[in-house]
């Protein structure tokens, strides 16, 4: 009778309340194991892919240099292949007529030493080319890309500007279109893949710093001794001093 007494009745609303948490804490549990199995499975495809580039990478330049040695056997010249990426940097951004500037704002260069890469065609070099006083640009080899994206690459997620930390960083933004880590990244701008222009667009402007050493004449064309326009593979020897 003193034990009936004593007996606790739990309302059920606690009950119910009780049976909700534990089923909250479950799918939790689920969730996060889920997450750890495909960070895990992640991890090993990453791994694959960083290998598999390393490879083609590889291939790619013993195949130029045996071209190169061909060609010089046979008293010719090895015609380099076309190129399909540019990196270009503003070097000034005064005293411009407001189209210059739509322009380069069109190009997202927004600031003095701001960079981008940039498909070669036909409407980016037209627009290039009406631009050219105030920028310098050329060809970005394998070497330049990955020290840009990995020592200055930003990531654009949701409109902020976000360092590029983790490859989650690019997976949540890139993933549906088979790009899920920096070296995925790198691939796809270095080869302008199917989806450069959503890579590129991933990718904020680089900001750089002023070159060591300076530059020489702002407004002159490369070739005239100057540092504006196109300066084909020696963007290569830029990005050292500004990086």
């Amino acid at each position: 009778m003193g034990e009936e007494a004593t007996k606790v009745v739990v309302p059920e609303s606690v009950l119910k309340k009780q049976k909700r948490e534990e089923e909250w804490a479950l799918a939790k549990k689920q969730e996060l194991d889920a997450q750890k199995k495909q960070r895990a499975e992640n991890r090993k495809i990453i791994f694959k892919r960083a290998q598999q580039y390393s490879k083609e990478y590889e291939n790619q330049e013993k195949e130029a240099i045996s071209l190169r040695r061909e060609a010089k056997l046979k008293g010719g010249f090895y015609v380099e292949p076309e190129a399909k990426l540019l990196l270009s940097f503003v070097l000034e951004y005064q005293c411009m007529h407001p189209k210059t500037r739509s322009i380069l704002q069109l190009l997202r260069l927004r600031q003095i030493f701001n960079g981008v890469f940039l498909k070669v065609n036909k409407a980016t070099l037209n627009m290039l080319h009406r631009v050219e006083p105030f920028v310098t640009y050329g060809y970005p080899n394998l070497k330049s890309v990955r020290e840009l994206i990995y020592k200055r690459g930003y990531g654009k997620v949701d409109k902020q500007r976000i360092a590029l930390t983790d490859n989650s960083i690019v997976e949540n933004t890139l993933g549906k279109h088979g790009i899920i880590c920096v070296e995925d990244l790198i691939h796809e701008i270095i080869t302008v893949g199917p989806h450069f222009k959503q890579a590129n667009n991933f990718l904020w402007p680089f900001q750089l710093k002023a070159p060591l050493g300076g530059l020489k004449k702002k407004r002159n064309h490369f070739i005239e001794g100057g540092d504006a326009g196109n300066r084909e593979n020696f963007i290569n020897e830029l990005i050292r001093r500004m990086n």
